[in-house]
């Protein structure tokens, strides 16, 4: 079953305490979304650890119940 975009959103508003958080469905299929992640905790990590941080968030669905996320971090 596809996750909801409103769902993603709560996930990554837990996981990432004060992000600002923007999912969009791409495809319009619900299983190809992408997010757009602003967050104070990604200053001074890569992009990698950056991405890993907004995975950690998802709590395992990535690859799941997410089938794709198109990923932007960036600190503010």
């Amino acid at each position: 079953m596809a996750m909801e975009i409103a769902e993603i959103e709560k996930m990554l508003a837990e996981g990432l305490p004060g992000a600002d958080v923007k999912v969009s469905d791409l495809a319009g299929d619900g299983n190809h979304y992408a997010a757009d992640v602003t967050w104070e905790g990604f200053a001074g990590k890569s992009r990698i650890a950056q991405h890993q941080l907004v995975y950690a968030a998802l709590k395992g669905r990535m690859g799941g119940e997410l089938h794709a996320l198109q990923l932007t971090t960036k600190a503010p």
